[in-house]
């Protein structure tokens, strides 16, 4: 019976014998497939411990080239189109075959290479005997490389071919703090979502979740009082996360680590290719978040003028986007103004839509004040105010405000008016 041919790309290396290939996309993210390689047998990789539905298991440790083995296959087949032969499949629904590069058999077979570079060895007790001839090959080829000392043949060279890895990284700020914004080299392991992903920072192994900084893209909601905790994605969480994996997954990429959330880390991914936060942006699969914008190394115009440019072409989530109205006066419920000068730390003179300018003060917070400072130093006010840098936090206040939002065009929201002055959100 002659064997099935798949073909596709390999989105991932999941182990030393398995790989995911994905279809083409046809409206929507493709259809996926793992396929294992039939008769070799590769090292395992280490596996993280955790809480199963039989209990807590504890963290294993990479097998002797088993990380070499991963890499050897990443490098040479993610993102590449590849044949996969389907020669059985298992009771469990596993598929076994073989992986040749290009789009069809007369490719380079993965097998092969994995046993001549002694990355594997041929499973020969319980092997099923679909190709005969590919199994002498196989053979002969492991003899070779058990003769040449390569890989896993080589003597006495295990213990130096097991990783030592990092699961959790001991206190993330000081960690952030101690890299001074220069770019780590790093592997992407996974996407959870379209800015959130898993990273493994070289050369020390360690993993880290990461968020990237400024934006945010739709996400998959995990109810677990519904559907057994079933996730359902917001809309185009599904398209924001393939676009990301399509580019990234297992990817050799530089993080810059800018900030840290909880346990995760905020950063940005630099690709040869670009700015993938600017890309998601750009492609209307991502929006600007203040929270976080700020710490973005290259600053943050790229951004706003990324999702600017999604905005007017209504892409995606901003289908339903319609600009704010103008409003010329500000005794309106909410206008937009330009910020043109911070006078305080809670208050700014703003220049309306007419081109006349507007004083207005933050509703519902009290910045640090002069006289605050003189009555807890029993001084007299009379005296008058004293110099902005001397006030606790006050100059600090101002600059936080300053670097936000001088020359920035803001929507504000008006709650009341006091003295003449508006107060705002």
């Amino acid at each position: 019976m002659s064997s099935q041919l798949i073909r596709g790309i390999v989105k991932q290396v999941q182990s030393g014998d398995s790989v995911i290939i994905r279809g083409q996309p046809k409206n929507g993210p493709p259809p996926e497939k793992q396929v294992f390689f039939s008769n070799i047998i590769a090292p395992k990789l280490a596996r993280r411990g955790g809480q199963g539905s039989e209990g807590t298991s504890a963290d294993t440790k990479d097998e002797p080239f088993a990380f070499e083995t991963r890499e050897f296959l990443r490098k040479k087949l993610v993102g590449k189109e590849v044949t996969f032969r389907n020669d059985y499949q298992t009771t469990s629904g596993r598929d076994y075959g073989v992986v040749f590069i290009g789009k069809d058999t007369t490719g380079e077979n993965i097998s092969e290479s994995l046993i001549s570079e002694g990355l594997a060895e041929v499973r020969r007790a319980g092997a099923k005997q679909t190709d005969s001839e590919l199994q002498i090959r196989l053979g002969a080829l492991e003899d070779a490389a058990k003769a040449a000392g390569k890989g896993k043949w080589a003597a006495n060279e295990a213990e130096k071919h097991v990783r030592n890895i990092v699961w959790n990284v001991e206190n993330p700020r000081n960690f952030v703090d101690s890299l001074h914004n220069k770019p780590v080299d790093a592997i992407v392991e996974h996407i959870r979502d379209g800015c959130t992903l898993r990273l493994l920072l070289l050369p020390n192994h360690q993993y880290i979740t990461l968020m990237l900084s400024g934006i945010k893209s739709p996400m998959f909601r995990r109810d677990a009082a519904k559907d057994g905790g079933k996730e359902t994605p917001e809309p185009f969480a599904e398209e924001a996360k393939y676009f990301v994996e399509s580019r990234l997954l297992q990817r050799d990429v530089k993080v810059i680590l800018e900030g840290v959330s909880n346990q995760n880390f905020l950063g940005t991914v630099q690709h040869p290719n670009g700015n993938i936060a600017e890309a998601l942006l750009r492609d209307g699969y991502a929006r600007c978040v203040d929270w976080s914008i700020g710490i973005v190394t290259s600053g943050s115009e790229p951004y706003r003028k990324a999702e600017k440019a999604a905005k007017e072409k209504r892409l995606r989530i901003w289908k339903a986007w319609s600009p704010p109205k103008e409003q010329s006066n500000g005794t309106e419920k909410s206008f937009q103004a330009k910020v043109v000068e911070i006078s305080g730390g809670d208050a700014m003179i703003l220049k309306m839509s007419d081109g006349k300018s507007q004083k207005i003060f933050l509703s519902s917070v009290r910045p640090p004040r002069a006289s605050d400072s003189q009555k807890e130093e029993g001084g007299d006010n009379s005296k008058g105010k004293r110099p902005l840098f001397d006030v606790p936090h006050l100059f600090e206040a101002r600059e936080f405000l300053r670097k936000r939002l001088v020359g920035k065009k803001v929507c504000c929201l008006w709650t009341g008016e006091d003295g003449g002055s508006l107060n705002g959100n």
